[in-house]
């Protein structure tokens, strides 16, 4: 069955909509989640995961940054998170070689950048958000869900979605 997405619409500069919608997102996740973030080179990938910890209770004593040279990052919340960036990998056996398939499979949230690299790794159940910047630097996230369990949250994620005035949808 093909996924169906939704895409939300974000004023480039409009940290708070961000936040609003890391906020909404951070509602959605369950332990064993995974959240694949694509997009070019400073679409929001790392600004949005800096406001999913937050939201999931991440304290301001943990710097959330790109894990860009240290593969992979993990922040303690209401959920453990592991952010890692794929971006300097070439490829699923050099994911594995890092030691990143692991936090694929955790009991916390797994958000990877550059998911493209993940391959035959890539988990069949997960969340896909492809970022976009847009001709007036406003930013679309366009999210996919995989698998049974991303479908009916994802519904649940769009109808909380229509209550946020600074997420346009």
């Amino acid at each position: 069955m093909a996924a169906e997405q939704t895409s939300v619409r974000i004023g480039g500069d409009d940290d708070t909509a961000l936040a609003a919608f890391a906020g909404a997102l951070a509602e959605q996740l369950v332990p064993g989640d995974v959240l694949c973030l694509f997009g070019s080179l400073g679409a929001g990938k790392t600004a949005l995961t800096r406001h999913l910890a937050r939201a999931l209770g991440v304290g301001d004593d943990q710097y959330v940054s790109s894990p860009s040279f240290a593969l992979l990052h993990t922040y303690d919340g209401r959920l453990r998170i592991h952010h890692m960036d794929c971006y300097r990998l070439a490829d699923a056996d050099e994911v594995a070689e890092a030691g990143l398939a692991d936090a694929l499979e955790t009991d916390g949230v797994a958000v990877v950048e550059w998911p493209e690299r993940l391959g035959a790794l890539t988990p069949a159940d997960r969340l896909d958000l492809r970022f976009e910047i847009e001709a007036d630097q406003s930013r679309r996230i366009t999210l996919e869900p995989h698998g049974e369990p991303w479908q009916a949250r994802l519904a649940e994620l769009v109808r909380h979605l229509t209550t946020l005035p600074s997420v346009n949808h």
